[in-house]
């Protein structure tokens, strides 16, 4: 999954898992991605890891942010 060692940033390793999750059904569409915590806590990376990861999903049109509420897949995802 992810590479620590790899030459690969880590945010773009981890945007890689949520976009072949998101592929393959794992996230549906208008349902939410894991949690920034779930995340860090199931990658041991450091939250602004995972929010360039979610950003990057974000300028892809894969997801969007719902303030309080979360981050959750978009319907053309």
């Amino acid at each position: 999954m992810i590479d620590l060692e790899g030459p690969d940033p880590l945010y773009l390793q981890l945007a890689a898992v949520l976009r072949e999750r998101i592929a393959s059904g794992a996230y549906q569409p208008n349902r939410p991605i894991a949690s920034v915590a779930e995340l860090q806590e199931e990658f041991g990376l450091a939250r602004g890891t995972i929010l360039k990861s979610i950003d990057v999903l974000k300028s892809e049109k894969l997801v969007r942010a719902v303030p309080g509420r979360g981050t959750f897949v978009t319907p053309s995802a």
